[in-house]
């Protein structure tokens, strides 16, 4: 039996979306650490998959904005597992763009990823665990993004506003058998940061900027989705879950002079 965080997930199912790198090769792990059976989808077989121990990721390739290929993908589920207990929603991302001057085909693309091609995976596996005695939790990463000024990446601010939005909707259509739950992480330091926030001094001086001093790190958001997957939050729905480390320090502190008492 294992115990990550004290919980178990022995005997369970989780499918990770978006699974083979950063935040979600983090979120396969603490699961896998927790017992369950992981199985991670992307696009490419990565070079090495989420492990821990002797315990490894399954893996199923998937591109989640093709439809016919999500349906093959948990036909495969069912299948070869014969359950599906969480589907952790990861998938999305968006490169930097200047809003007024990228292309309404890219703006389209964005959005297609992060919100569409989201909400068509969670109706695949929503129809899994309805049919299941256990039913089961649906659980989108969301973003710091959706809730503050994204500039930069504008329409992926949209579209994860729009996933925020959707949870509570779909939390209302499929309970009480499926609980559906967002988990909204702020910065996080990926194998991938040094794009977004250069070397290890523009790394340090982000971090100075939030509370807890630090960035999070994948695990933290794996230890989030391990909680609020379980029985532990049972009553969590149609909620989001924010993990900023305290959020960012607004700028004005850092411009305004300091009157003189």
């Amino acid at each position: 039996m294992s115990g990550h965080s004290g919980l178990d997930y022995s005997g369970k199912v989780v499918v990770v979306t978006g699974g083979t790198k950063g935040i979600g090769a983090g979120i396969a792990r603490s699961f896998l650490a927790a017992g369950a059976r992981v199985i991670v989808c992307g696009r490419n077989v990565p070079e090495r998959l989420p492990s821990v121990g002797q315990a490894q990721a399954d893996f199923i390739a998937a591109d989640v904005r093709d439809q016919a290929c999500l349906q093959g993908v948990f036909d495969r589920i069912r299948e070869a597992y014969g359950r599906l207990d969480v589907l952790i929603n990861n998938a999305g991302g968006s490169p930097s763009a200047d809003a007024a001057s990228a292309s309404p085909r890219f703006h389209e693309g964005i959005i297609r990823l992060n919100l569409i091609a989201p909400l068509n995976v969670a109706q695949q596996a929503n129809r899994l665990m309805q049919a299941q005695a256990g039913g089961g939790c649906i659980v989108f990463i969301g973003s710091i993004s959706g809730l503050r000024a994204s500039p930069g990446t504008a329409a992926y601010g949209a579209a994860k506003a729009g996933v925020l939005a959707l949870v509570q909707s779909l939390a209302a259509e499929w309970a009480p058998k499926v609980r559906v739950v967002a988990v909204s992480p702020g910065l996080v330091r990926t194998e991938l940061a040094h794009l977004h926030y250069g070397d290890e001094a523009g790394i340090a001086a982000v971090s100075a900027g939030i509370p807890a001093g630090r960035m999070a790190l994948p695990e933290d958001i794996g230890n989030a989705c391990l909680y609020i997957a379980s029985p532990l939050a049972g009553y969590a729905s149609g909620c989001n879950l924010l993990l900023h480390g305290g959020g960012e320090r607004p700028a004005y502190l850092g411009a305004a002079q300091v009157a003189p008492h």
